[in-house]
């Protein structure tokens, strides 16, 4: 028997050890390969426990609103305490208690639309405190001013020979509108200041279209009234 031969005929057909460790190595990595897929399993990359690490959206607390942090009312709303100064502009008085020019709506007035021939309009005029709060105002015939016109022509002025002009001061209340008591008469003629004793050119009539502005304290009616002379 050869030294080849073990015992019972077999021969000797054991390995090179180089090949057992290649073996083992590759045994050992397949475990490493199941181990890590395992613990990509259980722990995700990117959470802690299972959960989000979005520590913004889990920890920011909301800021409250101005209006929420201010005192609150009986049902729990917040409420606003403060009070608005108003201005100047806002109330339409000046610091002496007299209405500011801003404050005050003028308003001219006739009482008719259409005049038949002979009859004479009678003007007067509304004065309105548009402020919000209480003014003083002049709307005597001294403050007062009457002006009739018909295309760019001038014909009449109250003040050309206006006889014993009078003040007058009232208190205007908000919103309230005050109107001349005493109507002034146009006796359909062309006025100037140097003809109050003398003739005086009729104004036209048969249709003629006229205008009336007037003034009070210095304000000035926003839009004139239309009449018409027959």
């Amino acid at each position: 028997m050869t030294s080849s031969e073990r015992p019972g005929g077999a021969t000797n057909d054991r390995l090179p050890a180089s090949v057992y460790r290649r073996r083992r190595l590759f045994v050992l990595l397949g475990v490493l390969a199941i181990i890590g897929i395992i613990a990509l399993v259980i722990w995700k990359p990117g959470s802690s426990s299972g959960r989000s690490t979005d520590v913004t959206a889990a920890t920011s607390t909301p800021v409250p609103s101005a209006a929420a942090t201010g005192p609150a009312g009986s049902d729990g709303a917040a409420e606003d305490t403060t009070t608005p100064t108003p201005t100047p502009a806002e109330t339409g008085v000046n610091e002496d208690g007299t209405c500011k020019p801003s404050g005050v709506k003028v308003e001219a007035l006739t009482d008719a639309s259409t005049y038949a021939a002979g009859v004479n309009p009678q003007l007067s005029l509304s004065v309105t405190n548009t402020g919000t709060q209480p003014c003083r105002l002049n709307v005597g015939t001294s403050q007062q001013v009457f002006t009739i016109t018909s295309g760019s022509d001038q014909y009449w002025t109250s003040t050309d020979c206006q006889k014993d002009p009078a003040d007058a001061e009232v208190d205007l209340e908000p919103g309230k509108t005050v109107t001349s008591s005493t109507p002034i008469t146009w006796d359909r003629t062309r006025s100037s200041a140097d003809s109050c004793d003398g003739e005086r050119d009729q104004a036209p009539a048969g249709g003629a279209s006229y205008h009336l502005k007037t003034s009070v304290a210095g304000v000035e009616s926003a839009t004139s009234k239309q009449f018409i002379l027959n």
